[in-house]
């Protein structure tokens, strides 16, 4: 199985892809294909290439991670008519050094004699988790990666043409936000969708300040810098993003979509199926998608970390029986706490012996971070539910 958590994932990752592979005809049959993945639109939910056995368990940062890998080996294949893994994994390595000199602050935390792939790993788990404050990143969770694909556009021309990606990428981002605004203000009334989508904006950009786009610009302006019709079907698909209102756009909001497919160059039917394609995915997944549930982050954080921490007790199960088997005191207070509400002093305890434990289980150590106590009591309650057997002989034991 792959775990995009885990060291070594990326080449578990390639040695799936074998027979798998889509074979797409152009860059806008790729473009469709990632669209209906959701990928586009900041929350992927299927994958081209990748048996859904594979992603059984993974969470959302996990998901996007592949997701993005994949994304970037589609577009590599089908620009460079090859299947060289090596040769992708260089490529996208030096894009990624030359979008970020300092390296997103990972890169410098990469060893001398770490491989390729290793590398690779760090540089996009460092581009898809925004900070290390446990807290603050599952807030930011609802939030972050709704512009990822602009990676993909920008190693496409960075492949094609060797343009410097930061060049480019402040081009794309300033000319997707300038749309996006125009197409907010387009609207005649205003929902909470749109507050938003103004979030999600904000917590995505990297070179822009959203407060420095003018809402009021001129939309027949020239487009010509973005010459392939992926960009420019992207730039209409923000669009489409920024009107939608639960389905019901004004004629205004339709009118401005259709004016600018045709200053894009795009046919009326473009700008049809750019509608329909983000009405149809917010319909059937909407409930799935994290930033609609922005409107209450306390349950949001408490149900993406309760999700987290289930999965990594499982994952580290066998060593956690290990651990336990040797604390029985532990293991006790872990068995009361099934049946009655532990009293201060045993509550410290269970904290204070629990953190020794963390501190010996490396894929634990994220509940010694900032705000990682704050996911102790989730800890707590999952152990005995997912590690019932060493409960249950400890609580024979007990009655003996």
């Amino acid at each position: 199985m792959i775990n995009p958590s885990a060291s070594g994932w990326i080449d578990k990752f390639f040695g799936q892809l074998k027979n798998r592979l889509s074979v797409y005809e152009n860059s806008h049959a790729l473009y469709r294909a990632i669209r209906d993945t959701g990928f586009i639109y900041g929350h992927v939910l299927s994958f081209n290439n990748i048996d859904a056995r594979e992603t059984k368990g993974w969470n959302t940062e996990e998901v996007t991670k592949a997701a993005l890998l994949n994304t970037l080996y589609d577009v590599y294949r089908l620009i460079n008519q090859t299947e060289d893994i090596t040769d992708f994994i260089a490529k996208a390595t030096a894009f990624y050094k030359e979008m970020e000199p300092g390296g997103f602050g990972i890169l410098n935390r990469v060893l001398p004699s770490s491989g390729p792939s290793h590398e690779l790993e760090n540089i996009l788990d460092g581009r898809i988790k925004t900070n290390e404050n446990i807290f603050s990143r599952s807030f930011s969770h609802i939030l972050t990666n709704a512009l990822l694909f602009m990676d993909v556009l920008a190693f496409r021309q960075y492949l094609l043409n060797r343009e410097r990606p930061q060049k480019y990428l402040k081009k794309l981002e300033e000319t997707v936000l300038g749309i996006g605004a125009n197409a907010l203000n387009s609207k005649e009334h205003k929902t909470d969708y749109d507050d938003l989508l103004i979030k999600l904006f904000e917590a995505s950009v990297r070179y822009t300040k959203i407060s420095e786009i003018n809402a009021e610009g001129k939309l027949d302006r020239s487009y010509d810098y973005f010459e392939s019709k992926s960009e420019r079907n992207y730039l209409l698909d923000m669009a489409s993003m920024a009107i939608w209102s639960d389905g019901m756009a004004q004629q205004t909001e339709i009118d401005f979509l259709f004016r600018l497919s045709e200053n894009l160059g795009l046919t009326d039917e473009a700008a049809a199926e750019s509608m329909a394609s983000y009405d149809v995915f917010l319909r059937i997944n909407k409930k799935d998608i994290p930033y609609f549930k922005y409107s209450n982050p306390v349950k949001h954080f408490y149900d993406h970390a309760s999700q987290s921490v289930k999965q990594l007790i499982i994952r580290n199960k066998n060593r956690l029986v290990k651990e336990l088997s040797n604390n029985g005191e532990l293991v006790l207070l872990l068995t009361h706490s099934t049946h009655r509400n532990l009293n201060d002093k045993e509550k410290k305890k269970v904290k204070k012996q629990l953190l020794e434990i963390c501190k010996t289980v490396p894929s634990l150590t994220i509940f010694l971070l900032p705000g990682g106590s704050l996911l102790l009591p989730l800890l707590i309650k999952f152990i005995p539910q997912l590690l019932p057997s060493v409960l249950n002989e400890n609580l024979e034991r007990d009655l003996d």
